[in-house]
């Protein structure tokens, strides 16, 4: 066990440790080279650097050790161990899923959060982590132009904190559902149906599943770019309506996941008009934080978040500079989460409570327990300051409309969507003698080729995309945004992926 005096050593060391990490984070693969297993086999044994054969020096232990052993020891371990099997997110090669943010601000935050924890679950466990977040959570909301009643100064709505997308989405669904049945006790739970699209993130089947409530995903087309259409929605509400079905909510995304599709929120507001009991969520969770910037507030629509939106959500700890995990969730109007979420026995009640002169955040998410997770943006935003904030979100766009202008400009690829913010869905479009009378591949041939050609994509250690299906339409996305990558990683990745496609191409047309 350290003592003080040992933990100001141990902390020294650490700090050492993780800047030499990031000194060298361009050298080391993107991609873990571990096999399924290895930890198992290794811990707690010593092993040398080589990171697909870990060399085990000493008898494996099924459970922890009887005694206490030394730190620098485990913190050794954790150089040899844990590391070789970590996907290094922050790489400036790393194009895959979407960014996850990590700045020393950030780090220093969780260390000092880490240093005096308590589970602020009322304002009297810790009256700086409530008040930090009331004040973190309206500049945010001032930062991306929500309107007024987004704010926690409003008295009326408000920010809250989550952990992740997931469960802002959730605990809109359950505010939702809360409202519509104290409006109409008389509606069972199976005939609740809630929407999302065929491109929204799982969270919203998830909800679904974890509530037990119908949850119905729309059709998208290639012509919308993907994105759900207020005529769509309306007969949705029509059909279900007619089948004794009762819409409570539709969650829309700013920038889904697999195309980046932006749902068009005022059609959806104006669909909703005869059904005023319907939630609209938005789930902004990558893409929100482009409201930072003006230039990109109409396209990330920002009019109609604030005309429409009940609920709206961005991760701050994926395009926006915070440790994971910060995802931000505001509301218009605190009570509806209150009201479905607050549960008070005794030894929660509290003096200030009942008075009503504070906010008690349990009541605003499903836990009873948080972490302080606001002194994060406190850090980052006073560090980055808006404009840096800004700029940071600009540089990620910038480089993928260049990644996008090379694959315009070649005649082996083709962007499958219109790039969105800072990612750009593509596939490779290749005549060969499958070709049908137009010349072009049949889907399914194009969708064999792509796939043989992600395989050598993600084969690479030295670069990081994923794959996704479109409307059965098999494509590679390319997301842009770890705070360290240039303009030279792009054009390293280029490179890579005309070299991966040009074996695919010739050992497809070999096999036909």
């Amino acid at each position: 066990m350290l003592d003080i005096e040992e933990f100001r050593k141990a902390g020294y060391q650490a700090i050492d440790r993780i800047c030499d990490y990031y000194y060298s984070l361009e050298k080391l693969p993107v991609v873990s080279q571990v096999q399924p297993g290895y930890l198992r086999k290794a811990l707690p044994g010593k092993c040398s650097i080589p990171v697909s054969h870990i060399e085990v020096d000493q008898k494996n232990a099924d459970s922890a050790p009887e005694q206490g052993e030394d730190f620098q020891d485990i913190q050794d371990d954790y150089q040899k161990l844990i590391l070789p099997g970590v996907t290094h997110w922050q790489h400036p090669s790393f194009f895959a899923f979407f960014p996850t943010a990590c700045t020393f601000e950030g780090v220093i935050a969780d260390l000092y959060i880490s240093s005096a924890p308590n589970p602020g679950f009322n304002w009297a466990c810790s009256p700086a982590a409530t008040e930090l977040e009331a004040v973190v959570m309206d500049w945010a909301a001032k930062m991306f132009g929500l309107q007024n009643n987004f704010l926690n100064s409003s008295g009326v709505g408000g920010g809250v904190i989550q952990t992740t997308a997931s469960d802002s989405a959730l605990v809109a669904v359950v505010a939702a559902r809360s409202l519509y049945t104290r409006k109409h006790p008389e509606i069972k739970q199976e005939d609740l149906v809630f929407y999302t699209t065929t491109q929204t993130h799982s969270l919203g089947v998830k909800a679904g599943l974890v509530l037990g409530v119908q949850c119905r995903a729309l059709e998208v087309e290639a012509e919308d770019q993907f994105a759900l259409r207020g005529s769509v929605l309306r007969q949705a509400l029509e059909e279900d309506k007619e089948r004794g079905k009762h819409p409570f909510m539709i969650i829309a995304t700013v920038g889904t996941t697999s195309s980046g599709a932006v749902d068009r929120l005022g059609e959806i507001g104006e669909a909703v008009r005869d059904y005023p009991d319907v939630w609209i969520h938005v789930d902004a969770a990558w893409a929100g934080v482009t409201l930072a910037c003006p230039e990109f507030r109409e396209k990330a629509q920002l009019e109609n978040i604030n005309k429409y939106a009940d609920s709206f959500c961005t991760n701050f700890h994926k395009w926006g500079l915070v440790n994971f995990d910060c995802s931000t969730l505001w509301v218009k109007d605190r009570r509806y989460l209150t009201d479905a979420l607050d549960i008070t026995p005794e030894f929660l009640r509290s003096k200030h409570g009942d008075a009503g002169t504070v906010v008690d955040y349990r009541n605003w998410h499903l836990a009873l327990g948080r972490r302080f997770r606001s002194l994060k943006i406190w850090f980052v935003l006073r560090s980055y300051g808006i404009h840096g904030f800004q700029n940071y979100i600009r540089q990620g766009i910038e480089l993928n409309e260049y990644f996008a202008s090379l694959v315009r400009a070649s005649p082996t690829f083709e962007l499958v969507t219109e790039p969105s913010f800072a990612l750009s869905v593509f596939r490779i479009l290749h005549e060969t003698p499958d070709s049908q009378a137009d010349g072009s591949l049949s889907r399914d041939s194009l969708n064999e080729l792509n796939r043989s050609f992600y395989a050598g994509l993600s084969s690479r250690p030295d670069i990081l995309l994923t794959q996704t299906m479109i409307n059965g339409t098999f494509c590679v996305r390319f997301a842009v945004g770890a705070a360290r990558t240039t303009k030279k990683h792009i054009d390293e990745a280029w490179t890579i992926v005309q070299d991966e496609a040009a074996a695919a191409v010739k050992k497809w047309s070999k096999l036909q």
